[in-house]
């Protein structure tokens, strides 16, 4: 088939997540099965307009800034130029509404929805126009076939009144040449908290550093550390210094891959706390790693801990549950080895080779429904 996928950024762009992540790893596995691939997405700062990177096309234009407004008329022009069988539009932020303009068979990939949460992380106004841009949803794309990460995904589109026989769920996988766990790796010599991935304010990673302040009274040489980089990031800092606990967090900002992997498995426990998730790869990989794993107990997370067997999930917001889950795992090393084990387990149920198998076979349908 001639795919066409439309995304707000590719892989390479400074401010990829797990979306692109995810979408990528299944493109590049369909291209290796011959098919042919177009990855339309928004340029970056010295980004080349176009490139092939492992067997997929890419063409960039503008900015993540104005690609919502200049991709109606570049995709246009695009598909006049080719004979696609298949569009992809990963709706990750603003939808493209591309039923307006596209005349193509269409899988719509949804990581999740922002809604109400989008107010979390940037000003009221600019919150208010990502909120009302996602209302159109579903009388647009209605008679599409929609594809989620997760259970709770799933649930939220229906919600919105998206018909469940549209709506396929096909979970991500986790790549075990480079996340997985080595025996041979000692955990750090103090009881050590990890935040891994992007710092933004929708994350509310404060919470962690407020339950942390308390798991210091009992583990006063307990250390945490704050992985990554992002806007939120001097906020963290001076919230650590307010609560004089600043000597105690470590903030590395954005890491290799290498420095990355031996982090999350010389961890004793990874946290992810945030308030909506479209799945928590992170804690996917941590538990690959060897690591137990706690999260809020939020639509995405919930569906990547399996609680009380890898890890263990609390109230969002509840940061006194936090603290007690916190110093559960680091002071029970009974528990926490059971589960260290039961998260090497749960791994194995996710591989990117079979959810490319599902997601092609999810295309073909597409195209053959029209």
């Amino acid at each position: 088939m001639r795919i066409l996928a439309l995304n707000w950024q590719d892989l390479t762009n400074p401010m990829a997540g797990g979306a692109e992540v995810h979408l990528e790893e299944l493109l590049r596995r369909i291209a290796g099965r011959g098919h042919e691939i177009t990855l339309f997405c928004s340029g970056y700062a010295d980004s080349l307009p176009e490139e092939e990177i492992e067997g997929l096309r890419i063409i960039r234009r503008g900015s993540r800034y104005n690609f919502n407004w200049i991709a109606p008329f570049a995709l246009r022009k695009l598909v006049k130029q080719n004979n696609f069988d298949v569009l992809i539009e990963d709706i990750n932020k603003i939808p493209f509404y591309t039923p307006l303009y596209l005349k193509l068979p269409t899988l719509v990939v949804v990581p999740h929805l922002f809604s109400t949460t989008v107010f979390k992380e940037i000003n009221f106004l600019l919150g208010l126009y990502i909120y009302f841009s996602e209302k159109p949803l579903v009388p647009i794309y209605r008679g599409r076939m929609f594809n989620v990460i997760s259970e709770s995904t799933a649930d939220d589109i229906a919600g919105r009144g998206i018909p469940r026989s549209d709506i396929s769920v096909i979970h991500c996988g986790i790549d075990t040449d480079t996340y997985n766990f080595d025996a041979a790796v000692r955990k750090f010599d103090h009881p050590t908290v990890l935040y891994l991935g992007r710092i933004k304010k929708y994350k509310t990673i404060q919470h962690l550093i407020i339950a942390f302040k308390k798991v210091l009274e009992t583990l006063p040489e307990a250390d945490l550390k704050i992985v990554g980089s992002g806007d939120y990031l001097p906020a963290l800092k001076s919230l650590a210094g307010k609560l004089k606990i600043r000597d105690r967090i470590d903030f590395p900002g954005f890491v290799s891959q290498e420095k990355k992997v031996e982090i999350l498995r010389r961890s004793h426990v990874a946290v992810y706390p945030s308030s909506k998730e479209g799945w928590g790869l992170t804690n996917i990989e941590a538990n690959a790693c060897g690591t137990a794993v706690i999260a809020a107990n939020s639509p995405g997370l919930r569906d990547s801990v399996a609680h009380d067997r890898t890890g263990f999930l609390y109230e969002y917001g509840r940061t006194d549950e936090l603290t007690e889950r916190l110093v559960q795992v680091l002071t029970d090393e009974e528990k926490r080895a059971r589960l260290e084990k039961g998260g090497l387990e749960w791994v194995k149920k996710f591989d990117w080779d079979t959810a490319a198998d599902e997601f092609l076979s999810l295309l073909e349908q597409v195209a053959e429904r029209g």
